[in-house]
């Protein structure tokens, strides 16, 4: 009997967990961004860290992460678009994420920014206080400046 994934698909196991799990790595923003709704509706929050673009990892505020995937039922995914082609190594994902609060139902409606590094994809987070200023390096460790790679996308 399978376990239906939190991203939509009917089979956690081939789905969203073998990413959680380090196996395999996403082929597209989409899959990264499903495999993050998944992360939150799991608790997989070393998940959410290890996607999250590579220098702002260490600016993510783990607690409240992982106090938002604990507070909330995190009921259905809806993806708007997804525009794998926005730049060349940029992606971005339109999305609804369904969730109860305990309360009342909300959807948190979002348009996420991805970058890949290295063939691997990571969300680019604007919420992260630590922003290098345009001249500093990338914050996904690409080489290049911030202003000529992630800037035009935060």
């Amino acid at each position: 009997m399978s376990n239906p994934c939190p991203c939509g698909s009917p089979d956690y196991a081939v789905c969203c967990q073998p990413l959680h799990l380090g196996q395999v790595y996403a082929q597209s923003a989409e899959q990264l961004m499903r495999s993050r709704y998944s992360a939150f509706a799991k608790q997989e929050i070393d998940y959410i860290v290890k996607t999250t673009a590579l220098l702002q990892q260490p600016h993510l505020d783990v607690p409240a992460i992982l106090d938002w995937s604990k507070s909330n039922q995190w009921l259905k995914l809806e993806v708007v678009q997804a525009n794998e082609k926005l730049a060349k190594k940029h992606a971005q994902v339109e999305f609804k994420a369904h969730y109860h609060d305990g309360q009342d139902s909300h959807i948190h409606h979002e348009i996420s920014h991805f970058v890949q590094h290295e063939g691997q994809w990571y969300f680019l987070d604007p919420t992260t206080e630590q922003k290098p200023t345009m001249k500093q390096a990338c914050i996904c460790s690409s080489g290049k400046k911030f202003k000529q790679c992630c800037a035009a996308f935060l």
